[in-house]
Formats: structure tokens, C-alpha cells, sequence
């Protein structure tokens, strides 16, 4: 049997309205169903006993009532569509809000083990879904349970064993329509959700690197196995679509089941004296359970609508946890109580004293027993392996991940201090830096929005790109979505741009010759050194490749 976990249920729960806003819609929904089968047992009751033409004055509140309960299901139809979207929508706006407040703690060391694309179709495709929780699974349950026992009662009061036929038939499609035959398409309804992760993740990637998938004469391989995965997730749909069939199909034979029970014990009992029951009234029991399985018709289709809410909210659950893995800082320090800031000069800016740290989930330190010492205009090569923790051991000094041993800024251990704090004293250019999709001025402008285009123009001259952007046109000109429109060197400069902006007293520069040539590497490494040390800030400066001794001041090297 399956059972959610705690973190899924807390995620079901962000999902499901609050009874204040939930109730309303629910309340228009049980009566919208009820006039429905009010309106078909007094049609059917109206048509058959003016067919006996008794006086006008014995039908006319059968009349009156055909119109009301005509124009009442249409208007509480409409009162619960709108009331329950409304709701179901509010809660919505809520529960991205609460993923996203959840989401951000574990940004971005604790998304690494999920892909891009994977991430993206659980915090905006699996979160939608998450609307369906109301909307199709708890309301329709609630409205189709109601009106079913309420017209069974109804039933049983003109004649008891019809009324007991109707049970019956009701119990036999719930338990094959929805316990049986919806295990035809739970198994795809559970696997659908992972495969339009997986189906996204590959779309991105083959997207992202198309160039180098053409070039190198891999892409017909990648297409072949988005070919499959398209497969797979169709085979999952159609899975899907035919139970949902069979389903449908099992709700309307048990309708006509106790249609036809209805008759079976209706006409021994019609007219038969004070036990027996009327025309009209027979009528009305055999006409009554079809009204019923058309509105008892929803639940075996909120089983299947759950089985979806519930893998996306395992998707969701998993990508966004209820406890922060311990791999990840909590920033516990209220601002109040939080030692003072560490100065940003001193003789020993950063000490670390046997410093290590772990991804989330590993079972081993990504690096571990570090000593480093960094002051004000110290510039140090942090060389070593691949794989040997330079950069878990950037990611760590930015309180990305959590640490062992000791870590002091100033004197005073950096978990004493509230993050924030943290990384206004030590900044992180990254090998890969992210650009955004808009002009050089924007790019840069977040780092201190207070800047003027003089300041911009001055720290891209600083940068070595002054003559680079008066050539594409200034700060207006467009770097394209992720960069894409600048080369890797470029990006590493305007990365630059913006941490000498933020001007951090520490800089950290993470492989910033990883994505350019031997000969713009070096280049690129003197003008960071340069750049970043005429305001006697601290650098460290990770790379695998060799760096002139005139331009650093100290080595390390990892195992």
C-alpha cells in the first residue's frame, strides 16, 4: 500500500484551500448535483403523471419546480466554478511561494544532483498539477459521495429494494471502476510526471548544446534517445487513456445495471396497493440512477486525477524537502544577536585551520584538512586535480555548504555570522558565471544598482573590455541568454566587472581559463590579478593550469 511521506503531505497540504475559502465551492457543487437529479426525478414524476391528465392545478408545482431546479443547477454550477478556481487559484499563488521560500535555503548547492530541465518541469508543470488536488480529487469526491447517499436514501423511501439495488451498483463501480481497473493506468499515471522531467532535462540539454553535439556528430545518438523518451512517455498516456476508458465504460454498466434493477422490482410493486407505487413514481426510481452515475462518474476519474497529484507531489517533495540536508548552513544568527561585522582589513582577513566540506548526500568530505591564511593584497594560486575539492572548497567559503574545522573572518568564525554578512565580505566568480539575457548595464547593475554608466564604463575598462563595448554599440549591447552572444573569456571579464563593483574585500576566481585558450587565459589571468589587487583586496585564485610567480603571492595545493 502505498503511503506518502512527511514531505509530500506537507506539500498536499500547501496545495488544498483552507476550509473558509474551500467551503463555498463545495457548497454550490453538492447543490448544482442535487438539482440535477431533482430536475430529472421531477421531469420524469411531471411528464407521467399529466400523461393520467389530472387537473392543471396538481401540476403546477412540478412545473414550478422543473424551472427552478433547471435555472438553479445552472447557477450553482457557475457559483462553484468560480468559487472553487478562485480558490484553488489563491492557494496556488501560496503554494509557489511557500516551494520558492522552501526552495531558497538549498539553492544552489543543494539543486546540484537534479537537472536544469528535471527541475524546472517539478517547480512550474508539478506544481500546477498540485491545483488539481481540489479542484478534481477532494471536491469531486465530496459532491459525487453526497449526492449519491442522499439519492439512495430518496430512492429507498419510494421503495426499498430499488433503493438497495442503486447501493449496490454504486459499491460495484466505485470498487471495479476505481479499486481494479484503475490499477490498468495507475502505474502510468505514477510515471508520467518522472518521464516529463526526464523528457524536459533532454530537450534542454540538447538545446544547450547543440554546437557541440553537431560538431563532434553525436546529435543523431541524443535525438534517438529523446526519440525513446518521447516513446516511453506516450506509451504512459495512452496507458493512462485506456483505463480512464474501462473506467468510464464500468460506471455506465452499472448505471444501466440499476436502471434495469429498478424495473426488475419496480413492476411486481407497481400499483399493488398501499406497498406498491404509483406511475410516476415508479418512473422516477428507474430514471434516478442515471442521474446519480453521471455525477458519481467523477470519482473514478478524481482516483486517477489523485494518482497524478500524488507523484507530483513526490516530485516536488523530493526536489524541495522539509529539513535542510545538514550539508546545507542554516542561517540561524538573527540579525539582533549576531556578532559584529569582521573589519575588512586586519592581519589575517581569512584563516581557515583544517577546513572541510561535503555535497549533500555524499558519504565522503569533498575536501577536507585545508589550512589557509589570506590578508589584504595577498594573492593566492589554489592549484590541484581535477576532482580533488577546489571547487566544493569556493562553494563552502560562500556558505553554499556547510563546513568542518574552523572558518574566520576577522577573528570570528564564519558560522557565528548570518550569511548574508558572509558574502558581503567574500565574493565568488564562478567558472561558469551566469549572464542574463539582457544588456552589459544590466548585468552589471545588480551587483550595485546604484551605479552610475561613468562607474560601468570605468570597472569595464578595469576589466580589459572598455574597447569591446564601445565596439558592440555600449552598455545597451546584449550578452544573450546566458552569454551566449559573448565568448568564455568575456563572460569571466564582466563576471569580474561585477565583483569589483560589489567590492568584495575577499574575491574568489573559480577556473576563470576554463572556457578560453592558452593565450587569453594568461592574459586573463594577469587582468584579474591586476584588476582585483589595486584595492589591496584579498584574492584567491583557483586553476589547474600554471600561473607566473610575479603575479601571486602564495600556493596551495589540494590531494
Amino acid at each position: 500500500m502505498f503511503k506518502l511521506s512527511d514531505e509530500s503531505s506537507a506539500v498536499l497540504r500547501l496545495a488544498q484551500p483552507r476550509a473558509r475559502r474551500f467551503l463555498p465551492g463545495l457548497a454550490a457543487g453538492v447543490l448544482s448535483a442535487l438539482l440535477a437529479v431533482g430536475l430529472l426525478a421531477v421531469s420524469a414524476w411531471l411528464i407521467t403523471r399529466a400523461a393520467e391528465m389530472p387537473p392543471i392545478l396538481f401540476l403546477s408545482m412540478a412545473v414550478v419546480g422543473v424551472r427552478a431546479f433547471a435555472l438553479g443547477r445552472s447557477v450553482f454550477r457557475y457559483l462553484e466554478r468560480v468559487a472553487s478556481h478562485d480558490a484553488a487559484f489563491a492557494q496556488l499563488s501560496e503554494l509557489r511561494l511557500g516551494i520558492f521560500a522552501r526552495i531558497l535555503p538549498l539553492a544552489p548547492a543543494g539543486l546540484a544532483r537534479t537537472g536544469r530541465g528535471d527541475l524546472l518541469s517539478r517547480l512550474v508543470r508539478d506544481v500546477d498539477d498540485l491545483q488539481d488536488l481540489p479542484l478534481r480529487v477532494v471536491q469531486p469526491v465530496l459532491v459525487s459521495g453526497i449526492t449519491a447517499v442522499l439519492s439512495v436514501i430518496g430512492v429507498w423511501l419510494i421503495l426499498p429494494a430499488a433503493g438497495l439495488a442503486l447501493l449496490c451498483c454504486l459499491l460495484v463501480a466505485l470498487g471495479v471502476g476505481t479499486l481494479v481497473v484503475g490499477r490498468l493506468s495507475a502505474r502510468a499515471e505514477r510515471g508520467l510526471a518522472p518521464l516529463r522531467g526526464a523528457l524536459a532535462d533532454e530537450i534542454l540539454d540538447i538545446i544547450e548544446n547543440l554546437d557541440v553535439l553537431t560538431l563532434f556528430g553525436a546529435l543523431d545518438a541524443r535525438l534517438e534517445s529523446f526519440r525513446r523518451l518521447d516513446d516511453r512517455l506516450r506509451r504512459a498516456t495512452l496507458r493512462r487513456a485506456l483505463g480512464v476508458g474501462v473506467q468510464s465504460a464500468v460506471v455506465s454498466l452499472s448505471a444501466g445495471a440499476a436502471t434495469i434493477a429498478a424495473l426488475v422490482w419496480g413492476v411486481p410493486a407497481l400499483g399493488g396497493g398501499a406497498a406498491g407505487v404509483t406511475g410516476p413514481a415508479f418512473v422516477v426510481i428507474v430514471l434516478v440512477p442515471l442521474a446519480v452515475f453521471e455525477v458519481f462518474a467523477l470519482i473514478p476519474l478524481a482516483a486517477g486525477a489523485w494518482r497524478r497529484v500524488r507523484s507530483s507531489a513526490e516530485r516536488v517533495a523530493s526536489a524541495v524537502p522539509l529539513e535542510i540536508p545538514r550539508e546545507i548552513p542554516g542561517d540561524d544568527v538573527a540579525e539582533a544577536t549576531a556578532a559584529p561585522a569582521p573589519p575588512a582589513s586586519g592581519p589575517r582577513l581569512l584563516e581557515l585551520d583544517r577546513f572541510g566540506a561535503r555535497w549533500p548526500g555524499a558519504s565522503t568530505p569533498a575536501v577536507a584538512g585545508v589550512t589557509l591564511r589570506l590578508a589584504p593584497g595577498d594573492r593566492v594560486h589554489l592549484a590541484g586535480a581535477s576532482g580533488s575539492g577546489k571547487t566544493t572548497l569556493a562553494t563552502a567559503l560562500v556558505r553554499f555548504l556547510d563546513y568542518t574545522g574552523s572558518y574566520r573572518l576577522g577573528g570570528i568564525e564564519a558560522r557565528d555570522l548570518p550569511q548574508q554578512d558572509v558574502r558581503r565580505l567574500v565574493g565568488l566568480c564562478e567558472q561558469r558565471p551566469w549572464l542574463f539575457d539582457d544588456s552589459i548595464r544590466q548585468n552589471l547593475l545588480f551587483a550595485r544598482d546604484t551605479a552610475t554608466d561613468a562607474e560601468l564604463e570605468a570597472v569595464l575598462h578595469r576589466v580589459g573590455l572598455g574597447a569591446w563595448t564601445a565596439e558592440r554599440g555600449g552598455l545597451d549591447a546584449r550578452v544573450g541568454e546566458r552569454g551566449a552572444l559573448v565568448s568564455g573569456g568575456q563572460a569571466q571579464r564582466i563576471a569580474l566587472a561585477r565583483a569589483l563593483l560589489a567590492d568584495f574585500p575577499i574575491l574568489i576566481v573559480d577556473e576563470p581559463t576554463a572556457n578560453v585558450d592558452t593565450e587569453q587565459g594568461d592574459l586573463l589571468v594577469r587582468d584579474i590579478l591586476r584588476a582585483a589587487a589595486a584595492d589591496d583586496r584579498a584574492v584567491l585564485l583557483i586553476s589547474h593550469t600554471p600561473v607566473p610567480d610575479d603575479l601571486i603571492t602564495g600556493r596551495v595545493t589540494l590531494d
